[in-house]
């Protein structure tokens, strides 16, 4: 088959235009710039001005201008519905559209006012599948072929990016998915670690959270402190999950469970070929927690030896890798949690005092359970509840457990509680915990009736402010002969309300 000159120069172009959009569409990672780059490319090559494509809004079923090649100053986005204009035509019938001459044809809105009333139109569906997703028109100029044979082409044209639109929708859909489910898992995650995880009502924890909410705010460094299973963590938690770095990573690590050789590593991380066994380089928690909070617990068990490398990156944010000689640089928050007396490790010379001075810009005194006996009634149903909640069944606690518990000192504090609440749901096969169930799961096999009063060796002050809660409504009783109502009128209280607070405090009545 012989081919004219002509043909084949417009063969050539045509191929190359293709080729030129088939490059731009695989490239670009903005699919509305590609599209306008598709566009410059049909006019540069092709001959084919005053390009437009419209994609489908899939909310409206109208049909949206994406991209113009001649855009014009200001622009207002058109919109086109089914069957509106010649442009709607096309999207609503999925067929291609040829007009000779804009002017002759009453569909042309020319809503846009670009193109040149006395040349042809060609408009042609994208498709996916058999579904028109949009539009691609343009205006042949000059004398390159019949108009048929435009048509052609920008069908081929409309196929290619009908393939892009289509893996474009496809990737935004997901991640429209992954936006759902980050936005859903941040819900859950700041709902999980809020503060309506820590119960209290107490005057040590209305400071606790005063001081929480104060400095969540800021990137200060906090130590908090406290005894083991006061609930340390929940308060990094709460500290990181209300900070403006809460979208960053939480980076947790104890201290005391590796010894320095592996906390080195595990902190600052390694290079390849460090150590035996480094297989490859590994960025340790400090550089995974770039931009977020890291929480050191345990904080008081590391050595004097690598007290000196933590005090370096606490002040300067930098540190070298196990191995490495490049210097990394981070922005991380510090919190930290200690059991530890670290004043009197520092006397002692066996915590540094710079270090100690560098964590204890803001320190946080968790209170332990036995000096807040008063929170121990709303706690416990927290935590049965959240046990019922693990278990997938409802749990309910008896008012005479929760006496039985209030007995207790707790030296293993909320953890220790909710241990023993645990085994007591275990034991109770309807779901109602009992006192036989707490005695049965209680420490050292039982909780024993624990004298609950015992008269103060002085006359005490019930304005003390150092008299928590319990030994104000004694010294009260005390001073009222052991008379309910005179009690609750030194309070200020009604005799129902001491008598609740007596109940619940579990003090016995002394009959004088």
């Amino acid at each position: 088959m012989h081919l004219s000159n002509d043909n084949r120069s417009i063969m050539e172009t045509e191929l190359e235009t293709l080729y030129r959009v088939s490059q731009i569409l695989s490239r670009s990672l903005d699919f509305r710039e590609t599209l306008t780059e598709v566009l410059k490319t049909l006019n540069d090559l092709g001959n084919l001005s005053h390009g437009m494509i419209g994609l489908l809004d899939e909310e409206s079923g109208d049909l949206l201008v994406s991209a113009l090649h001649e855009q014009p100053t200001p622009f207002n986005p058109a919109r086109y519905r089914p069957g509106e204009g010649a442009v709607g035509v096309i999207m609503e019938s999925g067929e291609p559209l040829l007009i000779p001459r804009i002017a002759d044809d009453p569909r042309f809105l020319d809503r846009l006012g670009v193109y040149d009333l006395d040349l042809p139109f060609i408009g042609v569906p994208i498709l996916i599948g058999d579904q028109a997703a949009g539009v691609l028109t343009a205006q042949p100029r000059g004398r390159l072929g019949p108009l048929e044979r435009h048509k052609r082409f920008l069908l081929m044209l409309a196929n290619l990016i009908g393939q892009s639109v289509r893996l474009a929708k496809r990737v935004e859909d997901e991640q429209l998915e992954l936006k759902k489910e980050r936005d859903s898992l941040r819900r859950k995650v700041r709902g999980e670690h809020g503060f309506s995880n820590i119960v209290g009502h107490t005057r040590g924890m209305r400071l606790v959270f005063d001081q929480v909410r104060q400095v969540a705010k800021w990137n200060t460094t906090v130590l908090i402190r406290g005894e083991s299973g006061t609930g340390k963590e929940l308060i990094a938690n709460a500290i990181h999950y209300n900070s403006p770095r809460a979208s960053g990573p939480f980076v947790k690590l104890n201290c005391a469970a590796l010894p320095d050789s592996l906390l080195e590593s595990e902190l600052f991380g390694h290079e390849k070929g460090a150590f035996t066994g480094a297989v490859s380089q590994r960025k340790g928690r400090f550089e995974q927690a770039h931009g977020g909070t890291i929480f050191l617990d345990e904080i008081g068990e590391i050595s004097p030896a690598f007290q000196a490398k933590l005090l370096r990156v606490l002040q300067e944010g930098e540190f070298e890798r196990v191995g490495g000689v490049r210097t990394q640089v981070v922005d991380v928050r510090v919190v930290a949690a200690t059991n530890r007396d670290l004043e009197a490790e520092v006397r002692e010379g066996s915590f540094r005092e710079d270090l100690y001075y560098r964590l204890n810009v803001m320190p946080i005194n968790l209170p332990a359970l036995r000096e807040r006996k008063e929170d121990i009634p709303d706690l416990v149903r927290y935590l049965v509840g959240k046990i019922g909640k693990g278990q997938g069944r409802e749990l309910v606690i008896e008012d005479s457990a929760i006496g039985l518990l209030m007995r207790n000192d707790w030296p293993g504090n909320v953890r220790e509680l909710e241990n023993c609440l645990e085994r007591a749901s275990v034991m109770s096969e309807e779901g109602r915990i009992d006192g036989r169930a707490i005695n049965l799961a209680g420490p050292q096999g039982g909780i024993q009736p624990a004298v609950t009063y015992a008269a103060p060796e002085r006359h005490s002050d019930i304005y003390d402010p150092d008299l928590d809660e319990r030994e104000r409504v004694i010294a009260a009783l005390e001073q009222a002969g052991w008379v309910q109502a005179k009690a609750a009128r030194l309070l200020g209280m009604t005799p129902r309300q001491i008598g609740y607070r007596i109940r619940i405090l579990n003090i016995l009545m002394r009959q004088i």
